[in-house]
């Protein structure tokens, strides 16, 4: 294969395995020498709280990544260099440093991510050292999927309508680096250290390994492979919190430990051998691209309503606001199922899909607050945190979003709870005080009898709380609250 360059640098950002890495086989391919990176980069790191598991997840998974690359090329003093800097100074001075002519990475499509690639390449253009970049945890980027009058999507069924009729082989090929390892370089001696611990990053251990949440490539592919066995049935249990139902798969996705291609290849492999659980696992990956492609055409919605018309809409705010929040980050709203849900996302970092639209819809819904608190709440919170989907989801429950429910349609968090978790087993796991009262009793314990709540143990006041609102009141301010859009139709591109 044609070589253009003599030394080409390859930077790991979210594609953090060496297995079907499109980054990694195009520097291998376009360079006679590769040096391989990753920048733990203190402009992330910076406001994170000192003890964040994707800090723990990705400096676990960056032990496996560097042996894989020592393994694949090798060469013991190949591997990873790993710095603690700024990225874009960083990764201009480490090109100086190693004297490579080109930079390869994999596309990053959050706003963020963008300016910090464009100062890079400004950078490292003034010293005639390329940047390259190229699509990697998407099937479908930016303005691949347009309609037939070349605009983007802002409905996702004939979003997805027209990638399942684009999709093609060649976008689910799988990048073969193995072929190329040789290229792999060793680190000069002063880069060959080991992976900074999460002291020498200013961070704490966290709850991760206790969580059984595995790490790096090897840890993306187990879970996947446990799900594998249960995709069949995802359609009939992802709505079910109690059960086995989701791949858990969303913080791997999130941190490239895993290969988008393959996912969707097996999944379409599924779908067409007549699996309707497949077929509706594959539509959650179709939704990803489409979050991905919203942020990218309509780059406002990180700060704004997608349809802006939404912004008109008056919160609730105050002291008496602030308290209904903290109610709701704490798990202290009264209403079991958003309770659970919450000590879910606080105790683990990870919320099951169908109970951040609960949770969500709640709190914008219910309490009458700016969804953009309970955005930024997510974003702090969960492992699988990424700000196409996070923003898109919470839009959605907004009711402000692309393809969003319609702002009348408001979760009832009782007949959620009765309805997708009927025995009250995901209650009791993360409630343990209310897992006294009965099935029926467990989804509006106010409602309870007086006798039964006295022989659940359950105190309500005092050790759990009585509701903060009244579910039927509050969805009469809601619409009250919505009346300035009523008249907005939905986009039915």
């Amino acid at each position: 294969m044609t070589q253009n360059f003599e030394t080409g640098l390859m930077w790991f950002r979210r594609d953090l395995r060496v297995q079907d890495n499109t980054a990694l086989h195009l520097a291998l391919s376009q360079c006679a020498r590769v040096h391989c990176v990753f920048v733990f980069d203190q402009a992330i790191l910076a406001p994170l709280p000192r003890a964040d598991r994707r800090v723990e997840f990705i400096r676990e998974s960056l032990v496996e990544l560097d042996a894989a690359l020592r393994q694949l090329g090798g060469k013991a003093g190949a591997g990873l260099i790993v710095r603690h800097a700024v990225a874009s100074n960083e990764i201009p001075r480490l090109a100086a440093a190693l004297q490579v002519q080109a930079v390869f990475a994999a596309r990053d499509y959050e706003p963020q991510a963008l300016a910090r690639d464009e100062a890079v390449r400004q950078t490292l253009a003034q010293v005639g050292c390329g940047f390259f970049t190229c699509k990697d945890q998407v099937i479908f980027e930016g303005r691949d999927i347009l309609t037939q009058s070349g605009t983007p999507y802002g409905v996702f069924t004939p979003y997805k309508n027209n990638w399942l009729k684009r999709v093609a082989p060649e976008d689910l090929a799988q990048h073969n680096s193995a072929p190329l390892a040789l290229r792999l370089s060793e680190r000069p001696p002063e880069f060959q250290r080991p992976v900074p611990s999460l002291g020498d990053l200013g961070f704490e251990p966290t709850n991760l390994t206790s969580l059984k949440i595995p790490a790096g490539e090897h840890g993306g592919q187990a879970l996947f492979e446990a799900f594998f066995e249960h995709m069949d049935d995802y359609h009939a249990t992802r709505d079910f919190p109690a059960l086995k139902g989701p791949s858990c798969l969303g913080v791997h996705l999130r941190f490239g430990t895993v290969s988008i291609r393959q996912l969707v290849r097996i999944a379409l492999q599924r779908q067409v051998a007549g699996s309707a659980g497949a077929a509706v696992w594959l539509s959650e990956l179709v939704w990803r691209d489409f979050y991905f492609a919203i942020l990218a055409n309509f780059p406002q919605v990180a700060r704004q309503a997608f349809k802006p018309e939404y912004d008109a809409i008056s919160w609730e705010q105050g002291p008496h606001a602030d308290a209904l929040f903290a109610a709701w980050c704490e798990g202290r709203t009264g209403y079991p199922l958003v309770d659970a849900a919450m000590a879910q996302i606080n105790q683990t970092g990870y919320m099951h899909n169908r109970l951040r639209m609960v949770a969500g819809s709640f709190l914008v819904k219910d309490l009458g607050l700016d969804w953009r608190r309970g955005e930024r709440y997510f974003a702090e919170k969960l492992n699988d945190f990424d700000l196409s989907a996070n923003n898109g989801g919470w839009q959605w429950v907004a009711s402000s979003g692309c393809d969003a429910q319609p702002y009348f349609r408001i979760f009832n968090p009782v007949n959620q709870s009765e309805k997708f978790d009927p025995q009250g087993k995901f209650i009791r796991r993360y409630l343990p005080q209310l897992a006294g009262l009965s099935d029926k009793a467990i989804h509006a314990p106010w409602a309870a009898k007086p006798l039964e709540l006295q022989m659940a143990g359950v105190v309500l006041g005092q050790n759990y709380p009585h509701p903060v609102v009244a579910h039927d009141e509050a969805r009469a301010k809601t619409l009250q609250r919505y009346a300035v859009v009523k008249k907005s139709m939905p986009d039915t591109r």
